[in-house]
């Protein structure tokens, strides 16, 4: 059985929990650029100094779940014991079921998924902050293939496919109800690289 955690790290958890909340309360009321950092702590009745204890800007706020899948990879690559990939193909396959484990995960709330990413176009530095959080996550694959003992270029390699495969299912409309199929459907079509090529050759 879990011990609980300590009631200040409770209370932590809680204020976070709260002011995750109120921004998306006030985001969706006022729009991005019509909210403030004191608003929203106003809204989660928290001070200033409580905000930026968690969060470093409101940007950094509407992120606030990806930071939770990094840490789902993270405790994948301390948890499993899973054998070194031998190829590319390997260390690929290795990463589907990573990616569609972050998938089920970040589309638990399909309504929530979509007022994010349509909060996420509407605005270039939301866009660019995407940008960076999307590659921090193909970073962390390709640690977890080195954590399991693949080589950094064929783990790196891995990485940037296995987003690339997630990037794909994204512009092929991102509905969170047929995006784990999308990103299925791109992993295929990426293991099967080369192989007529292949067959013709032989």
């Amino acid at each position: 059985m879990t011990p609980p955690l300590p009631l200040v790290e409770r209370k932590q958890r809680q204020a976070r929990q709260r002011i995750i909340e109120a921004a998306r309360e006030l985001f969706l009321e006022r729009g991005f650029d019509g909210v403030s950092v004191g608003d929203i702590a106003e809204r989660a009745e928290v001070g200033r100094t409580t905000f930026f204890r968690h969060f470093g800007d409101k940007q950094e706020v509407v992120f606030a779940n990806e930071q939770e899948l990094l840490d789902t990879i993270a405790a994948a690559s301390q948890a499993d014991g899973a054998p070194a990939p031998r190829s590319a193909t390997e260390a690929l396959e290795q990463l589907r079921p990573v990616l569609l484990a972050l998938c089920a995960q970040a589309t638990a709330d399909p309504d929530a998924y979509t007022r994010h990413f349509r909060l996420i176009e509407q605005h270039p530095e939301l866009r660019a902050r995407d940008a960076v959080k999307t590659q921090q996550i193909a970073d962390k694959m390709s640690e977890l293939l080195i954590h399991r003992g693949s080589d950094e270029a064929t783990a790196r390699f891995a990485g940037q496919i296995a987003i690339a495969c997630f990037q794909t299912a994204k512009c092929l409309g991102n509905d969170p109800r047929t995006l784990a199929d999308e990103i299925q459907a791109a992993f295929s079509r990426a293991l099967t690289l080369g192989v007529g090529t292949a067959q013709t050759q032989a």
